[in-house]
């Protein structure tokens, strides 16, 4: 089968196609035939060598991976082939405490996707039954690779991070790249007013869609004093931020009262600095969030099957365009996620 592997990590990093074995199934695992695999920012971070932590160069990457069962192996009860499914973002256990407590995502032996397993970027993936979603019926593969990620880590981070409850305001940084577009849908279908704010003209009509009367354009005002001009100067109850240092001060800024900042992703790989009485006087909270539960899987699975939230492709890509998709998403020409289809 062909496969993506990362040749040389870099700030234009090489990246190759190869023919390597398909992998066959053994006891307890199926072998998917991938439909397609999300481009993440993580992917591009491992790729630039921004994210060394826990990365093996060996391995294929690609975390966002949907398709169709090809093979079943021994002692796999439930999965049959053909079946369509949304793999994990990690190998987990299924046994240790954490897996127990609904936390696979953090298995105290977990091996991330594509990171620390060979994950999506290549015809066949193979991976443990039990880190397997079925995808909803009818769906298209290529929206179902975007369930895990980016919508099943938007999920944990708005609902039990952040813990958004109706009725509360909302702004998402980054709201026009793949993890934002998705956080303002999961946080307007848990019923709050939700402000998208993008440094990017070309998307802003694009999130009007998803934030119809709350879209916020950074420029010459910081988007902090757009977001206090829209609560009359109360701040928003949470910050989903999906850009990390370079905007940080700015969410701080944006907050109420109580305020809670949830950091999803780190673009520039910067540091944060600010006045730690910001934080202080608005007896605020910072946490940090990323991966997803099989149950978030889930969760993002029926958003996505009722419409709450819709998985936004911007385009899908062959395994070869691979380096011109990166470029795509570098230079932020991307609303959403490039599928890679092998």
């Amino acid at each position: 089968m062909k496969a993506l592997f990362i040749e040389m990590p870099g700030p234009s990093p090489q990246i190759g196609i190869r023919e390597v074995e398909t992998p066959e199934a053994r006891s307890g695992e199926v072998v998917m035939e991938v439909s397609a695999a999300g481009l993440c920012g993580h992917d591009i971070a491992v790729m630039t060598g921004l994210l060394r932590r826990g990365v093996d160069y060996g391995v294929i990457p690609g975390h966002e991976v949907a398709g169709r069962v090809a093979q079943v192996g021994a002692d796999v009860s439930g999965l049959s082939s053909g079946d369509a499914v949304v793999a994990s973002l990690t190998v987990f256990c299924g046994e240790c405490d954490r897996c127990a407590a609904g936390m696979d995502y953090r298995c105290r032996v977990g091996r991330g996707v594509g990171h620390g397993v060979n994950g999506g970027f290549a015809e066949y993936m193979r991976i443990p039954a039990r880190c397997v979603t079925r995808a909803p019926d009818g769906m298209d593969l290529t929206q179902a690779a975007l369930l895990a990620c980016p919508i099943g880590v938007c999920a944990r981070a708005v609902r039990s991070a952040a813990g958004v409850a109706g009725g509360e305001t909302v702004l998402v940084t980054g709201a026009g790249g793949g993890l934002g577009i998705h956080a303002v849908q999961v946080a307007r279908a848990l019923g709050a007013q939700v402000f998208a704010a993008t440094s990017s003209a070309d998307k802003l009509d694009e999130l009007e869609r998803f934030a119809p009367g709350g879209v916020i354009l950074g420029g010459e005002l910081d988007f902090s004093e757009l977001a206090l001009a829209f609560t009359e100067d109360q701040g928003v109850d949470v910050v989903i931020d999906t850009v990390g240092s370079a905007v940080f001060r700015s969410s701080v800024r944006s907050l109420a009262q109580y305020g809670r900042i949830v950091v999803l992703g780190e673009v520039a790989g910067g540091r944060a600095s600010l006045s730690l009485t910001d934080l202080m006087f608005r007896d605020a909270s910072v946490h940090g969030s990323t991966g997803a539960s099989l149950s978030d899987i889930a969760a993002a699975a029926e958003m996505a099957a009722s419409g709450e939230a819709r998985p936004v492709v911007h385009a899908a890509m062959a395994l070869e365009d691979a380096g011109e998709a990166v470029r795509m998403v570098t230079n932020r020409e991307v609303t959403g996620r490039i599928a890679l289809v092998p």
